[in-house]
């Protein structure tokens, strides 16, 4: 990881009190994010913060981001709406090493309804920690992310 890397990360009202506990955990670890939202359990509308993280990410603010609701479904499927995002929901620690090490994801999601704190903290680290290994990997992201533009 790059220590200069700035990570977004936003939740919706089903994930407030997880998201609370990942950036607690974010401060131990001494790593950079900027909190799009929400700040309440009150009810919100998650692809409101979704787009503010992947905004974020486009525009070069944050590098990477961590996004979470309910099952983490609805966050993934609107960060893939914007153009370079990779986000990938997870649920376990095997798919979330992967995913960085051949897709190169630049967002994960996963679900304060699925998974606990535990589970959660070891996502985020392994998101964090494990580098793209590039290679064979990256002729396929390139055909992947050549769709956006089909």
């Amino acid at each position: 990881m790059d220590n200069n890397e700035v990570f977004a990360i936003a939740c919706d009202q089903a994930a407030y009190d997880l998201k609370l506990e990942v950036l607690e955990h974010l401060d131990e670890r001494n790593i950079k994010y900027i909190d799009f939202g929400t700040d309440s359990t009150d009810s919100v509308d998650y692809p409101d913060f979704a787009h503010k993280a992947c905004e974020a990410i486009q525009k070069g603010e944050c590098q990477r981001g961590i996004l979470i609701c309910g099952t983490g479904i609805g966050m993934s499927m609107c960060a893939n709406k914007h153009k370079g995002i990779r986000a990938a929901c997870v649920s376990d620690t095997f798919s979330t090493k992967a995913t960085r090490m051949h897709n190169d994801a630049n967002v994960i999601c996963f679900g304060a309804r699925v998974i606990g704190k535990g589970l959660a903290f070891d996502i985020v680290d392994i998101f964090i920690d494990t580098e793209y290994e590039g290679g064979r990997h990256q002729r396929r992201i390139d055909k992947m992310m050549s769709l956006e533009n089909q």
